[in-house]
């Protein structure tokens, strides 16, 4: 009879599982892709939305600029009446163009994010592209999961009734014969109840459960960070922009309008930084996703020769190789850097530091809020 209950413990029988239900379940739980199609697209229209708002602030520049004008004008010509400068024509000419920025600000603005939106809309076709087969992978690995946690519990609850069987036939041996037959028992019951404690499988896929949505939450996190900066940055040089360009009229800021052509390309280069990113990103996560499913494969491949590796993966704690929440972590890291790539490729200094300052006070705000609930 003992060799019959182990033999029953050794039985894989995963559960049917619906296809479609089992995609409609997982997507209700962890969103229907990595980043969520949702936020992406709100985001997106959000930032459309801000930028409806750039004329808060033209009249005032335009007063601004006029002003400015003047005094400029006046300054010229009392050079010109000094007589250390000569009459030179063109240096009177920008102020007229500048105030042509100021006056068709919507259109300037656009023409300025033109390329940088070439640059976007290339790169998230490419991560478009990447995230079908990503999201394929991961519901594929998702099923696997399921799989071998369905394995793992058929062997628990068989371990179960083992169990009970063990102990009512351990009752009515003990009672009839010798000890030496209690002894030989407890060597096949012994390891069924070892067994049975190590596959605590509710407990382990909780734990995966945990893990997993925590390394990517931390990834979408990130990256929505990434485009609310954006949007934030980009809608405050948009509707303060017109003073800036109003106060470069004046020769001793005369560069405040290059300055900030320089950080709104900056700052639009976010989105198509950002999408390359997380193109390079899904690269990783598409290696990570096929290396854990083909092990889980193989793991609900053949009940004989992958019973041991199924209980060493049982004993590990978690339900998962790990490789996966490494690449989420990654990705989500990499897009803490998009503000410094992309100085690079337009140099300033000025969207950086306040990144960075942005990212102290997060860090501030968050010790203090520790503080706080341990106190």
């Amino acid at each position: 009879m003992g060799s019959n209950m182990l033999g029953s413990c050794l039985l894989l029988q995963a559960a049917p599982v619906d296809p479609e239900a089992f995609k409609n379940t997982f997507n209700f739980l962890q969103g229907n892709g990595v980043y969520e199609e949702g936020m992406m697209h709100f985001l997106k229209a959000m930032r459309n939305t801000v930028w409806t708002h750039y004329d808060a602030f033209i009249a005032d520049a335009q007063a601004l600029s006029a002003i400015f004008m003047l005094i400029f004008f006046a300054v010229k010509s009392y050079e010109m009446m000094a007589g250390d400068k000569q009459l030179e024509v063109m240096p009177l000419l920008r102020p007229f163009g500048l105030v042509m920025v100021i006056l068709w600000w919507p259109v300037f603005t656009r023409v300025v994010a033109f390329p940088t939106d070439i640059v976007a809309n290339k790169t998230e076709a490419m991560f478009d592209g990447s995230q079908v087969e990503v999201n394929n992978l991961r519901l594929q690995r998702a099923q696997l999961m399921n799989e071998v946690a369905n394995q793992l519990m058929t062997i628990q609850a068989e371990t179960e009734t083992a169990k009970k069987e063990a102990d009512t036939w351990y009752e009515n041996a003990w009672e009839s014969v010798k000890s030496s037959v209690k002894e030989g028992f407890a060597e096949v019951w012994n390891p069924i109840v070892e067994l049975r404690n190590r596959l605590q499988v509710s407990l382990q896929l909780l734990a995966t459960s945990m893990l997993e949505t925590l390394a990517l939450w931390i990834l979408r996190i990130c990256v929505y960070i990434i485009f609310m900066v954006q949007i934030i940055f980009s809608t405050i040089l948009i509707i303060l922009g017109p003073f800036a360009v109003a106060i470069s009229i004046l020769p001793a800021f005369r560069d405040s309008f290059t300055t900030w052509v320089a950080r709104f390309v900056s700052v639009n280069l976010y989105s198509g930084i950002a999408y390359l990113v997380l193109y390079v990103a899904s690269l990783f996560q598409q290696y990570a996703m096929e290396a854990e499913i083909s092990r889980y494969q193989e793991l609900v491949g053949g009940a004989g020769s992958n019973m041991e590796k199924l209980l060493a993966f049982a004993g590990n704690g978690l339900l998962s190789f790990g490789m996966v929440i490494v690449t989420f972590l990654i990705g989500g890291l990499t897009m803490l850097t998009v503000p410094s790539i992309s100085t690079w490729v337009v140099s300033t200094s000025g969207i950086t530091s306040a990144a960075s300052s942005m990212g102290r006070g997060a860090s501030n705000l968050s010790r203090m809020a520790i503080k706080m609930m341990k106190g």
